[in-house]
């Protein structure tokens, strides 16, 4: 397994572990859990934002800018629903 699929992988896991961690807060029924999954969330999303910024560095992680026109049909989508 090379480093890339191993980041990749994790990138993947801890953007699942993120997605528990908003939906516990979410759920919470106590301040005291619900700061609890907070806290959990920011670290969590701390270390997603490092992984994908790692990886953009080393070329693993390629963003592409969205063409206008979907843009605008999204806006438009959404605007009408609203």
């Amino acid at each position: 397994m090379s480093d890339q699929d191993l980041m990749e992988n994790e990138l993947l896991v801890v953007k699942g572990v993120c997605d528990l961690y908003m939906h516990g807060a979410i759920e919470s029924t106590t301040a005291e859990v619900h700061a609890a999954f907070q806290d959990a969330l920011e670290t969590s999303l701390n270390i997603q934002n490092k992984l994908y910024n790692l990886m953009a560095e080393k070329g693993w992680y390629k963003t592409c800018e969205a063409e206008q026109q979907k843009i605008d049909q999204a806006k438009q989508k959404f605007t009408a629903n609203s």
